[in-house]
C-alpha cells in the first residue's frame, strides 16, 4: 500500500520554489518541449524540473498556476541511517515510520510530503463481526459488535461542527469577508478530517482487538435521493461519509481486517432480533412482532453487522422487481415477510419509507 506523510523540512526553499513556477509557467506555455534542456536557464536541478514539466505540461486541463511543489523522483532519495536524503535540494528528513521504499516526495515552503510503500499484514479470519451505522445527523458513526452486544456511539461533534461554521460563514458573507469564510471553510474542513481519522482509528482497533471483521454500508449515490426536505440539503452536503470509508478502508488493510460494503436497504427498518419489519420513528425502532425496542441507529448496526436472512430476501426481491440483470428473469418468489409487509402497508400501520 502507498501512503503519504507529512513532515516539516525546516529548510529556506523559496529560491527553488520561484524556479519551479517559471518552469511550470514555462511547460503550459510550451507543451511541446518538454524536456529540461528547454529549461535549463531557470537554474533548477534537471531531475526536478522533469517532473514539473510533466505534472503541467501533459495536463491539458490546467491553464494557469497558481502554487507549485518541488517534486523529487525516487532515484534522486536516499536512505542513510534511516534518515531520508533528499540529493538535489542536499536535504535530510526524518520519517518516523516502517515501510519498504521512498516514491516520492514533493515539498512546499513548510513541508515534505512523503510518499512510501508500506507493507500490508495477512487478513485474518474473522470471529466476529461490527456493524458501522453511518449518519449524516447525530453520531457520525454507531458500532456495535454482533456476537458481544457492545455499541459504541461515535462523532456527535461533526454535526455541531458543522452547524457553528455555517452560521459564521453565514455573517461573514453578509459583512462582505469573503476570504475570512474561505480561511473559515478550511479550518471546518481540517477538524471533521481529524475526528474522521480518531473514529476510523477506534474502529480498526476494535476489529483488532475482537478478531472481527467490519462491515459498512455502501452509500454511493445517497445525494442523488430527492426523498428529503430543502432544510437537510446543507447536512447532506456537507457529510463526510466517503472520506471516514477511505480512512477506515486503508488502516484496515494495513491491520489485515476485512472490510465488506452492505446494502442498506431495509436495515433500518427490519428488527435486528426477529427480522420483522417494525416501526422507526425518528430514532426511536420499535418491533411489532417480538416487541424488541431500540435505538434505531443501533437496531441497523447490528443490522448491518450480520443482515438476516428476512433482509436479503427483500433485497432480492426488490432488484428482481426493479428487473435487476444480475437476477434470473421470472416471476419473483413472495417469501412471507414480504407479505407481512403488503399487509402491514394496506393496514397502515407502517410506512415503508426508508
Amino acid at each position: 500500500m502507498i501512503l503519504t506523510y507529512k513532515v516539516k523540512h525546516n529548510t529556506d526553499l523559496s529560491t527553488e520554489l520561484s524556479k519551479a513556477r517559471q518552469v511550470a509557467d514555462f511547460a503550459i506555455n510550451n507543451r511541446d518541449k518538454l524536456s529540461s534542456k528547454w529549461v535549463k536557464h531557470f537554474g533548477l536541478k534537471s531531475a526536478i524540473s522533469n517532473q514539473i514539466l510533466r505534472k503541467y505540461g501533459k495536463n491539458k486541463k490546467c491553464k494557469s498556476v497558481q502554487s507549485v511543489k518541488l517534486i523529487i523522483p525516487n532515484q534522486c532519495i536516499k536512505i542513510i541511517d534511516k534518515r531520508i536524503r533528499v540529493i538535489p535540494l542536499n536535504i535530510n528528513l526524518k520519517l518516523d515510520k516502517e515501510f519498504e521504499k521512498v516514491n516520492l516526495i514533493e515539498m512546499d515552503e513548510k513541508y515534505a510530503y512523503i510518499s512510501v510503500t508500506i507493507k500490508e499484514q495477512e487478513t485474518f479470519k474473522p470471529i466476529n463481526h461490527i456493524g458501522v451505522d453511518l449518519n449524516a445527523t447525530s453520531h457520525c458513526a454507531v458500532v456495535a459488535i454482533k456476537e458481544t452486544g457492545k455499541v459504541f456511539k461515535l462523532g456527535k461533534s461533526a454535526q455541531h461542527q458543522h452547524n457553528k461554521y455555517k452560521f459564521i460563514r453565514r455573517d461573514l458573507q453578509k459583512k462582505g469577508k469573503y476570504k475570512k469564510v474561505k480561511q473559515i471553510k478550511n479550518r471546518e474542513n481540517r477538524i471533521i478530517t481529524d475526528i474522521n481519522h480518531k473514529i476510523s482509528r477506534f474502529i480498526v482497533n476494535q476489529a483488532v482487538s475482537n478478531k472481527a471483521s467490519i462491515n459498512l454500508e455502501n452509500l454511493n449515490n445517497v445525494r442523488k435521493n430527492k426523498n428529503h426536505k430543502k432544510s437537510f440539503n446543507h447536512t447532506l452536503h456537507t457529510w463526510s461519509f466517503y472520506q471516514l470509508k477511505q480512512f477506515i478502508k486503508y488502516k484496515a488493510t494495513l491491520a489485515g481486517v476485512t472490510l465488506s460494503l452492505i446494502d442498506p436497504a431495509y436495515t433500518s427498518k427490519c428488527c435486528s432480533i426477529c427480522g420483522t419489519i417494525g416501526d422507526r420513528k425518528g430514532k426511536y425502532f420499535k418491533c411489532s412482532h417480538c416487541g424488541h425496542v431500540e435505538h434505531a441507529d443501533v437496531n441497523a448496526a447490528f443490522n448491518i453487522a450480520f443482515p438476516s436472512q428476512s433482509i436479503v430476501q427483500l433485497q432480492a426481491e426488490r432488484d428482481a422487481c426493479k428487473g435487476n440483470s444480475d437476477i434470473p428473469q421470472g416471476a419473483p418468489l413472495i417469501s412471507q415477510t414480504t407479505l407481512k409487509i403488503q399487509q402491514l402497508k394496506n393496514s397502515g400501520y407502517v410506512s415503508l419509507r426508508r
